[in-house]
């Protein structure tokens, strides 16, 4: 996924004439990672520019357990997937869900977390249900070009609901905030974090919506076979020497993966 990118030894180099996908990812020394740095708390960037957060550190843990060094590349979330593609980054490490119409566009590791959807609204809502009839005649923002985007589109809005979109989740919830949307959905772990930091109490917590449970995985390019599988392995290894556990706890009180 990055042969202009990584340095490479003359002998993986000869690599490349047996096709894509074949280079070893051992001859790699830097690996750039994508993320977007707008959704905290598992990317964001602090005022001082340091990209922060659970995908940062889960990056800067396989990158050392792949022995390699790892370089963050922020990149809006609409760019993401086609800035892999023209190889600005190797990998994408950025809370993504595994999807089939993404599976088209990128090749996944195994999850490195899993969540449900969920939905929260002004305190004062009479809204008390994630039922797409709960919703109908109402406003639920989503950040777009997401798996909650999709819900808010193709579930609540069938049901009667205006779904609108933006291009970050922060955006979503500014609005939430200023009383011109009825709810947001999102990531239950990003909702909850937001809740219990900066909310101000503003909102309440509507509920978890069934069905979407999803897990988050690291994107490749659909070629990059070695790096996947490296990525894999380095995955099992984090959560096998307890490392994982240690990052999770740093964001969370409950399992996530």
């Amino acid at each position: 996924m990055q042969i202009s990118r990584w340095i490479l030894s003359a002998a993986a180099a000869a690599l490349l004439t047996l096709g894509a996908g074949s280079v070893s990812v051992q001859a790699a020394e830097k690996l750039k990672i994508g993320t977007e740095g707008a959704y905290p708390p598992f990317n964001t960037i602090t005022p001082d520019g340091k990209v922060v957060g659970f995908d940062i550190d889960i990056a800067d843990a396989l990158c050392a357990q792949m022995k390699v060094e790892c370089e963050i590349v922020t990149q809006d979330w609409d760019g993401i997937i086609p800035a892999l593609q023209a190889k600005k980054f190797d990998a994408i490490i950025a809370s993504m869900s595994i999807t089939e119409e993404r599976k088209k566009q990128v090749a996944f590791t195994n999850k490195y977390y899993t969540t449900p959807l969920a939905l929260v609204a002004p305190k004062d809502s009479e809204l008390t249900s994630t039922d797409p009839a709960a919703l109908a005649g109402k406003t639920v923002g989503a950040q777009a070009s997401t798996t909650q985007a999709d819900f808010a589109q193709d579930v609540y809005g069938k049901a009667g609901a205006e779904a609108k979109l933006y291009p970050t989740q922060e955006e979503a919830i500014t609005d939430l905030q200023n009383g011109r949307l009825d709810a947001v959905i999102s990531d239950k772990f990003v909702l909850v974090d937001w809740m219990k930091k900066a909310s101000d109490g503003c909102c309440k917590m509507v509920g978890d919506v069934k069905g979407t449970e999803t897990q988050a995985g690291i994107a490749v390019r659909l070629d990059d076979t070695a790096l996947r599988d490296k990525l894999n392995a380095a995955i099992d290894a984090i959560v096998a020497d307890g490392t994982y556990k240690k990052i999770q706890a740093k964001y969370f009180d409950f399992d996530i993966y």
